[in-house]
């Protein structure tokens, strides 16, 4: 099994671990004083929580999951806000030369995460605003 490692500093090791637990649906496989760690087969994923005295910034653009469709966006979305998550949605949206339904939530320490389908390719980078200016999208 191929796994992709994520280690990511945080400043509250328990609220963390709270969030990821809630994120990804199951427990850490190991705690230890000032860490934990995830192991996910789907997918495949080791990821770490390190405490760290002070988290400056996010050092990433962003998180994501890639998902199977628009009815599993809504799946994880639905599930996520019955924990309490706010989700911003981006239904039906052009980002990354892409058009994407997807919804995202912030970690404890503004780590964003994104749920996302890709619906089709495109030419454009991202969504128009109501002035024709380009909407960022993918950098929050």
């Amino acid at each position: 099994m191929l796994y992709v490692h994520v280690g990511l500093n945080v400043t509250n090791l328990e609220e963390s671990m709270e969030f990821y637990t809630k994120i990804f649906g199951k427990q850490p496989v190991k705690v230890k004083e000032g860490y934990a760690k995830f192991l996910l087969e789907q997918p495949g994923l080791n990821f770490t929580l390190n405490k760290s005295d002070k988290v400056v910034g996010n050092q990433v653009g962003h998180f994501g999951f890639q998902l199977a469709s628009s009815e599993d966006v809504i799946k994880h979305k639905e599930r996520l806000e019955r924990e309490g998550f706010f989700a911003r949605d981006e239904m039906d949206t052009t980002c990354c030369y892409a058009v994407q339904d997807k919804f995202w939530v912030t970690d404890p320490n503004g780590n964003e995460w994104e749920f996302f389908y890709t619906k089709a390719d495109t030419d454009n980078h991202s969504n128009k605003g109501p002035n024709s200016e380009t909407v960022t999208c993918c950098i929050n």
